[in-house]
């Protein structure tokens, strides 16, 4: 609470000392207003000063001149128990008293009226704000109304099989990565079983089953349900023979494809995705990633002529995507300086659609695209996984097939990459230091992708003159692998046709080197390379004189 003394001379003093506040002629109080000049006591609010706490006040001038110059009067702390006490407002809106913190403010009572409304007996406080009874009011609301729960998701594959075995084939081979976790709906009974059960129900996009039917049974149990199916349906028959005459003869019946039950979890899993169920599968391209054991193994080299490779020799669409934002080498290799690079869709992979990643593509040749790194120092590039992953999956949609030239520095979104990939090339010297960087990165694809291919082994520069090597075979045998190719240390082949930007196929096309990328592109590609042409006869006979 705080009052105003008038002293002798005219000095107003509040209850805590300090002088009134001549200038504006205010109390300090929050609900009344008066000039100095006023009379004390003349506001309604103000309580009487027969309030038993005032009784040791008086609040009349003083009549010695004395006591202008004296220190204002304390009250004491016995006869004033409420002294200490924050002053109170009144809230409007529940007819209730709130403490302030500033105990300079005035207690004004409560007008007559507002007091009378306040403890009404008919005051209901629900009628004002009241938070905690609107909050378990909605509570209850939220809690009275019916849950709708999401149907569940609809099975992409069913599968019919007989053989537990093959049931935990199929269940294996379902779950694999480049199936973009399609769901499965895995039972027994074969097929007999599915011709009952889409007899009534509806098929889903693909359908497995298995069957121990003699050839001709099978053959119309087959055309039965691809009549029940229709076209559209995708169907997948696994029997007991390995008969190329049966595969055809069932082609021909209606089925899709055909496995024989003991194949492998690694076919199974080909076949379903070869299919390629959804839309996004369809349109996704095959990722070779290179990756180099250590720098300057020649993996980014060896990346590059494997795309020209791929389009120019096997006619197939390719892209090159140059990962190494700092150091790329894909641009000085094919000659192109493109305005957009890598590191601006991994600026903003949100804003990257099929337009504007078209506008960002260099074209090498016909069916090569070109995704180039800056290969600029002038900022730090700190790729974020989710970044990558997006501009990998806008990427993936581009071409047949994509080639990612990977850095060699480790990071979780490389990481994530070659988990990713659908082929892994790993690049390697015949030295200790890429021996154990090599078994790292092996052990650690196999553990992170048992169900994918296992990496292809390269191993590049044999038979420098004057370093020690470890011998292929020895090398091999440590990593528990065979090598898919091994080249030889061709320093003036590489190196005139990096100093042209060109390619090893395009300056020696039938050198060793050449022929062995051919080959490696062949085998990745999962394509028969074409039978070698003999020379005709009189041709022979002319080189021979």
């Amino acid at each position: 609470m705080a009052k105003v003394f008038e002293l002798s001379g005219g000095m107003r003093w509040n209850r805590r000392g300090g002088p009134a506040d001549r200038a504006r002629g205010e109390l300090h109080t929050p609900m009344t207003s008066r000039s100095a000049d006023s009379n004390l006591f003349d506001d309604e609010f103000t309580p009487p000063p027969a309030a038993p706490w005032d009784d040791a006040f008086d609040h009349k001038p003083s009549p010695d001149p004395q006591v202008q110059a004296a220190e204002p009067v304390e009250a004491p702390q016995a006869e004033e128990p409420f002294a200490d006490f924050p002053a109170a407002e009144r809230d409007e809106d529940l007819g209730q008293w709130t403490a302030e913190a500033d105990a300079d403010w005035a207690f004004d009572a409560p007008p007559a009226e507002a007091a009378e409304s306040a403890w009404d007996d008919d005051f209901d406080p629900y009628d004002s704000a009241n938070p905690v009874g609107d909050l378990i009011a909605d509570v209850e609301q939220v809690m009275a109304a019916p849950v709708e729960l999401a149907p569940p998701a609809k099975a992409a594959i069913h599968a019919f099989y007989l053989l537990p075995r093959t049931g935990g084939l199929i269940e294996a081979a379902t779950a694999d990565r480049r199936l973009n976790g399609l769901a499965a709906d895995v039972r027994i009974g074969g097929l007999a079983a599915a011709l009952e059960h889409y007899a009534v129900h509806p098929p889903p996009p693909l359908i497995l089953v298995e069957s121990s039917e003699a050839p001709a049974r099978l053959l119309s149990m087959v055309e039965e349900l691809r009549r029940l199916c229709g076209s559209a349906v995708k169907l997948i028959v696994l029997g007991e023979a390995n008969d190329i005459g049966l595969f055809r003869q069932l082609k021909r019946a209606g089925a899709d494809d055909y496995l024989p039950s003991i194949a492998e979890e690694a076919a199974l899993a080909d076949a379903i995705a070869d299919l390629r169920l959804d839309r996004a599968l369809a349109k996704a391209g095959r990722q070779i990633a290179f990756i180099g054991a250590r720098g300057g193994v020649g993996a980014s080299t060896l990346a590059h002529n494997f795309a020209y490779v791929l389009a120019e020799r096997l006619q197939s669409d390719a892209l090159l995507a140059d990962f190494d934002l700092a150091f790329g080498t894909a641009g000085l290799d094919f000659d192109k300086d493109p305005l957009k690079s890598v590191a601006d869709a991994l600026s903003s992979p949100d804003k990257l659609d099929a337009d504007t990643l078209d506008q960002m593509l260099v074209k090498c040749s016909e069916r090569l695209s070109l995704f180039g790194a800056p290969a600029r120092l002038d900022q730090d590039y700190e790729i974020a996984a989710d970044a990558f992953s997006a501009v990998l999956d806008k990427v993936k949609t581009a071409a047949s097939t994509i080639v990612l030239d990977m850095p060699t520095a480790w990071s979780a979104w490389k990481r994530q990459a070659l988990i990713g990939a659908d082929e892994v090339v790993l690049v390697a010297t015949p030295d200790l230091t890429a021996l154990r960087n090599a078994k790292n990165l092996l052990d650690l694809l196999r553990q992170s992708r048992p169900r994918a291919m296992q990496p292809r082994l390269v191993l590049n520069q044999v038979g420098v003159p004057g370093r020690p090597e470890i011998p292929v075979k020895d090398f091999c045998e440590a990593l528990g692998v065979k090598a898919s190719l091994v080249l030889p240390f061709e320093p003036r082949l590489f190196g005139d046709a990096a100093n042209h930007s060109r390619m090893v196929s395009q300056i020696a096309p039938d050198s060793k080197a050449a022929r062995g990328i051919e080959q490696l592109a062949w085998t990745l590609s999962r394509r028969e390379p074409p039978p070698a042409q003999k020379p005709a006869f009189l041709a022979s006979l002319l080189k021979r004189r």
